[in-house]
């Protein structure tokens, strides 16, 4: 698929990219890492602390990140994996670029592993029980098509009703 990474815009919910299953990416090439590059800078530009694929449209098994704000600690995943979740959950209020202005109280393992692949195709694995951990969690989620609306408690899904349907009601394809 050809893709024009300076055209690339956060979409928002309803959109059925949203909830797509994510394919894996077979060659990092040149546009691969040229839209790593502009989702870094919707990313930033929009105050948010990670981005996936499937936000700016594109089913591609990839994602970037950065849980400080510093420009150093920009990283791009490339396949990611989960594994060695741990046995301790935490609550942790989360929001989504892709569903402005909802946020919820989200259960997560607490600490987590992460293996991909950087934009040079080295293979990487990192361990965090930081926001990190919750950042890689939240953007995995968004490559199998699952959002923070799924793991929403009833609560927080009755109070954010009214903007849900703010989003629906504005969506147009």
């Amino acid at each position: 698929m050809q893709v024009e990474p300076e055209k690339l815009a956060i979409i928002h919910y309803p959109h059925p990219a949203l909830r797509r299953e994510c394919r894996p990416i077979q060659t990092i090439d040149e546009s691969v890492v040229a839209v790593a590059q502009r989702m870094l800078e919707l990313m930033h530009e929009s105050g948010g602390v990670g981005l996936a694929a499937p936000q700016v449209a594109l089913d591609w098994r990839l994602f970037v990140a950065n849980p400080t704000g510093e420009s150093k600690d920009d990283r791009i995943f490339i396949n990611p994996r989960l594994s060695e979740p741990s046995t301790e959950t935490e609550p942790h209020e989360e929001g989504c670029l892709s569903i402005p202005s909802v946020t919820g109280q989200i259960m997560r393992p607490r600490a987590i592993t992460v293996t991909a692949q950087d934009e040079l195709g080295q293979a990487f694995t990192l361990r965090s029980d930081e926001l990190a951990a919750r950042i890689w969690q939240h953007e995995t989620d968004h490559l199998d098509g699952v959002l923070i609306l799924d793991r929403m408690n009833r609560m927080d899904k009755m109070a954010n009703r009214r903007a849900l349907q703010e989003l629906e009601a504005a969506f147009k394809m």
